[in-house]
């Protein structure tokens, strides 16, 4: 079952593997904003382009005082492999559980040439520092997507 996460809730809580070793949660971020995305698949094209736009304005979100943080059910060798490969500077965080993905509605059926299968939703959330989701961006289409999320942490 999806949860279907809004601006004003509560950000649900999650304790995740990361790409540098050891766990992250979202009380690690308490008192600052987070950016939390979602994104398919390391290594592929939407996904490499997403996490390349959030890496080259890092130094901008950490003005904003906004931490970022990338999620996908990738183990954490092929997160690293990918976050070496592309130079990523923002830290990628493992579900292969998909306890998160579902927590926050972004495992879903999914359908590609007629085939349905369950997948993740490339949808970002704007947590502010009290812990509640300020914005969220379904769907996201990855031109720009960086930029807009910039603009609403430096807003908020």
């Amino acid at each position: 079952m999806s949860a279907n996460i809004a601006a004003g809730d509560k950000a649900p809580s999650f304790r995740l593997p990361h790409d540098g070793g050891g766990e992250v949660s979202l009380a690690d971020f308490k008192g600052r904003k987070l950016v939390l995305y979602f994104y398919p698949k390391a290594n592929t094209s939407g996904c490499t382009l997403e996490a390349k736009d959030f890496t080259r304005l890092a130094a901008a979100f950490a003005r904003a005082d906004a931490a970022i943080l990338g999620v996908s059910a990738d183990p954490i060798p092929k997160q690293q492999k990918f976050k070496a490969k592309q130079a990523l500077s923002i830290m990628l965080a493992s579900d292969e559980t998909h306890e998160v993905l579902k927590a926050y509605g972004v495992w879903s059926k999914k359908s590609m040439f007629g085939h349905s299968y369950m997948g993740i939703l490339r949808n970002t959330y704007l947590i502010g520092p009290d812990g509640r989701v300020a914005r969220v961006w379904e769907k996201v289409k990855v031109p720009g997507h960086a930029e807009d999320v910039l603009a609403a942490a430096k807003a908020l």
